[in-house]
């Protein structure tokens, strides 16, 4: 069995744009035992992925439907337009809602932004996703509000894009299903609320130093498991032979003693079958 095969996992499911690398490395100098997998799922997608058991927790863009999930707001996302480098937008540093009214602006189906009312003229179809409408934009026939993150993932040397004031932020949460907090589920809470190692503490307030022994405890015994099926018996099985065994020695003593207790000499046996005190004279 490699180390690989042996160690604990956590998945963390993200949506694009969402940056985890500072979290991943606070995770990997406090529980360098476990391996973090991460997994980019879409966005109308990641939830789903929670609620299916295909990862532990998420970096999810909001809102969501909350029924049986609890959920962490760690930062929200300054909105921008996407628009061709030729575009009048560019020639100022932001722009504004109202400065949208005579666009066509695209509204794709996975987007998050909580519009009161959304600004523009709509287009005849709402793109798929971010990444059509941002080809669409390239193509001349729309601009598009995203948030900042998505706008930098979907880079094209042909585009860019300018803050919007007055658009709705973008919210992004840490989130898990709540039949499934876990210690490890915790843990990363705490990494995300920049808790310290020390301070930071498991589902029924245990320090994270203790945490980590009770991971380690586990991968030690699947790896004893692992070994004892390897030699074709299980681990608990030598100790009962040894028992056994044991057992048996001990019936054996205690019969010797009995018979050599029968002789016609006197005295009293001792628990180990021999006389104890003299022998009476013949």
């Amino acid at each position: 069995m490699t180390d690989a095969d042996s160690q604990a996992i956590f998945r963390l499911a993200y949506a694009p744009g969402v940056t985890p690398t500072k979290w991943v490395r606070v995770w990997h100098e406090r529980l360098p035992e476990v391996r973090l997998e991460l997994v980019q799922f879409p966005v109308l997608e990641l939830e789903a992925a929670l609620r299916a058991g295909e990862a532990d927790a998420g970096l999810v863009r909001l809102p969501i439907d909350r029924t049986g999930i609890s959920a962490i707001s760690l930062y929200a996302e300054t909105p921008v337009v996407v628009v061709p480098k030729d575009h009048v937008f560019t020639t100022v540093d932001q722009i504004s809602v109202d400065d949208l009214a005579d666009e066509i602006v695209l509204d794709p189906l996975d987007d998050r932004l909580d519009w009161p009312t959304r600004p523009g003229k709509a287009a005849a179809d709402r793109p798929a996703s971010i990444a059509d409408a941002i080809e669409l934009v390239a193509a001349g026939v729309g601009v598009v509000v995203v948030p900042h993150s998505l706008a930098r993932f979907h880079h094209r040397k042909d585009l860019t894009y300018r803050p919007v004031d007055g658009a709705p932020e973008a919210p992004v949460a840490l989130a898990w299903m709540e039949s499934k907090t876990t210690d490890l589920v915790e843990e990363l809470i705490g990494i995300v609320r920049g808790r310290t190692a020390q301070s930071s503490r498991g589902r029924n307030g245990e320090p994270a130093e203790k945490i980590k022994g009770s991971v380690k405890a586990k991968i030690a015994a699947r790896e004893r498991r692992a070994e004892a099926a390897k030699n074709g018996q299980k681990a608990k099985g030598a100790g009962t032979a040894k028992n056994i065994s044991g057992r048996n020695a001990g019936s054996g003593k205690a019969k010797a003693g009995g018979k050599s207790g029968s002789g016609k000499s006197g005295g009293t046996k001792s628990s180990g079958g021999r006389f104890s005190g003299k022998q009476k004279g013949r």
